[in-house]
């Protein structure tokens, strides 16, 4: 089967909303920090080019899964982490500008309840959308269960970061900020398959 025919359009429709929120989200941050225009494209375009990325994003998984099938699920799995980083980036700045808590017990309260409205996202399109759960039976724990994979996915994040950091030489002639951000995103991408595969197997078992 030719990877474009499984590209459906419940994809479709996915990738488009997604994109959008993504895109809407992320021009109205950049706006909202006043952060300068890139190469003189106004910010506003990101509702355009991110839908249009992550279609070839998703495409790209399913190309890629013609070899390894696990790829068919996890382009719109990476996706949609994209999306709920917007989005709870989204919710913090929206406190941020009615609370203006910028650092103290303020601020970690506002970024607590912005870390719940993206875990709330992410479940919601993993559920209908990645692993297109069929479960509805139970729901609650189910949602337990995949807040419960989000906060150890979060722990392995940190702590493949702190062991990156703390324990290991910068790399390459590196500096201490360059290191900093290997460590950030490599734990990332650690964190990203082990929350896939515990989604998978813990939480939406029914696909």
């Amino acid at each position: 089967m030719n990877f474009l025919q499984k590209f459906t359009k419940r994809d479709l429709g996915f990738t488009v909303l997604t994109g959008l929120i993504t895109g809407t989200i992320a021009w109205r941050i950049f706006e909202f920090l006043k952060t300068p225009e890139f190469y003189n494209l106004p910010w506003v375009s990101l509702v355009v080019v991110i839908p249009i990325i992550w279609i070839l994003g998703v495409l790209f998984g399913y190309f890629l899964g013609q070899w390894l099938e696990f790829f068919n699920q996890f382009g719109k799995f990476a996706t949609i982490g994209f999306t709920n980083f917007a989005v709870t980036a989204g919710a913090l700045n929206i406190l941020l500008s009615i609370t203006n808590y910028t650092s103290g017990i303020g601020y970690s309260v506002i970024s607590g309840a912005s870390f719940i409205v993206g875990v709330i996202s992410s479940y919601i399109w993993n559920k209908y959308w990645a692993f297109k759960s069929n479960n509805n039976q139970g729901g609650g724990q189910e949602f337990v269960k995949f807040f419960a994979v989000t906060i150890i996915a979060f722990i392995v994040n940190v702590s493949v970061a702190s062991v990156i950091v703390n324990y290991i030489n910068p790399l390459a002639g590196m500096n201490l900020q360059q290191w900093a951000n290997v460590g950030i995103i490599t734990g990332s991408a650690v964190a990203l398959i082990f929350s896939f595969i515990g989604f998978k197997l813990a939480v939406f078992r029914s696909v």
